[in-house]
């Protein structure tokens, strides 16, 4: 279970870098950094790659989201002997007898 746990989260940290360099790439208002790269844009059409990015974006996140949901499910489990801090607080051994406060009288002046 635990080699399960450790791939599911290698795959979310890959896909979420992937979706921030695809967000990245995407063309804004202001130009972006798609507009760095003018030879994709003239192989593809600007319409094309667009659609491309955009596709890309709702992929990549709906199996971020899908990877942390299966990535609960799998996550390793302690032993029962472990989880259970109540039952432990219970099984201790009780300290033999009650310590004692010295008091000391007050004296009236």
């Amino acid at each position: 279970m635990q080699a399960a746990y450790i791939t599911l989260s290698i795959l979310i940290v890959i896909a979420s870098i992937l979706l921030t360099i695809v967000v990245l790439l995407q063309n804004s208002k202001g130009g972006g950094l798609a507009a760095n790269f003018a030879t994709g844009n003239q192989t593809f059409g600007v319409r094309q790659t667009a659609d491309f990015l955009e596709k890309a974006t709702w992929t990549l996140a709906i199996a971020i989201i899908v990877l942390c949901v299966v990535a609960t499910f799998v996550i390793p489990q302690r032993s029962a002997r472990h989880s259970n801090i109540k039952t432990q607080i219970e099984q201790t051994v009780p300290v033999e007898g009650t310590p004692e406060i010295p008091v000391t009288p007050v004296e009236a002046e």
